[in-house]
């Protein structure tokens, strides 16, 4: 996508600064998830992370739909990224369920932020590989989805399934392997490249609808299982791959 261009005063477009400005927003939103996680209210601190989440699927959105793209707004989209998909993500769950573990407890935690910032390094410079041919697919688990898959002990709790601070060890079993997944180098689908037909439009819309009210209504519900499935999802084109 060409760059955004400068005006010939020198000036840029207002429009063309939307995009960093909702980075912004969802990078405030990933610090303060951090301020409520000290304050041990993981629900909210929970809720905002996934926040962070759509509202990082949306500035890239807009950057290619204002055609507002920037070598600063990349930086700054996966500086927000390693706050609040790595940094936020891991602390939330060392204070929820990895405490008691003491040293290996926050080895887990460094260990999950530290894959999430080498998968975004990895992905910076696979976006600026020009030669490269497969722009249809992640190489591991991406960011966001990896905050996502991370947290899925808090959310296992506030759903009422389950409450995994009993069996602490698990928990940092769950974040290694997350990390793991984030920095391994099996392909996973992007969204971006998903096409669909003009008759199933009416389908995938309705399924948006499901999705915005369950999210509004059984957020911790909807959580788990959007994890189950995607974890799913995730090991049934592992294994196809490999057939």
């Amino acid at each position: 996508m060409p760059p955004v261009q400068e005006t010939r005063e020198g000036r840029l477009p207002l429009i063309s600064l939307v995009p960093n400005i909702v980075t912004l927003l969802g990078l405030s939103v990933g610090l303060t998830s951090i301020r409520f996680t000290f304050d041990n209210r993981f629900d909210i601190a929970a809720g905002l992370l996934i926040l962070a989440a759509l509202i990082d699927g949306l500035d890239g959105l807009l950057a290619r739909r204002l055609n507002a793209a920037s070598p600063f707004g990349a930086e700054l989209d996966s500086l927000s990224d390693f706050v609040c998909f790595g940094v936020a993500p891991a602390l939330l769950v060392y204070h929820f369920g990895l405490e008691n573990l003491a040293g290996m407890g926050w080895l887990a935690a460094l260990f999950f932020a530290i894959c999430c910032c080498l998968r975004l390094a990895r992905f910076n410079v696979a976006a600026k590989d020009e030669t490269s041919d497969d722009k249809q697919s992640f190489t591991g688990v991406p960011a966001p989805a990896g905050a996502m898959l991370g947290i899925f002990p808090v959310t296992l709790y506030l759903a009422d399934f389950m409450d995994l601070r009993d069996l602490q060890l698990l928990v940092a079993i769950w974040m290694l392997a997350v990390g793991a997944m984030m920095i391994a180098r099996f392909k996973t689908l992007s969204l971006k490249a998903m096409r669909i037909s003009r008759d199933n439009a009416v389908y995938v819309l309705l399924a948006a609808a499901i999705i915005i009210g369950l999210m509004l209504t059984r957020l911790w519900l909807f959580h788990v299982a959007a994890t189950v499935l995607y974890l799913s999802l995730l090991a049934w084109g592992v294994a196809k791959r490999r057939l």
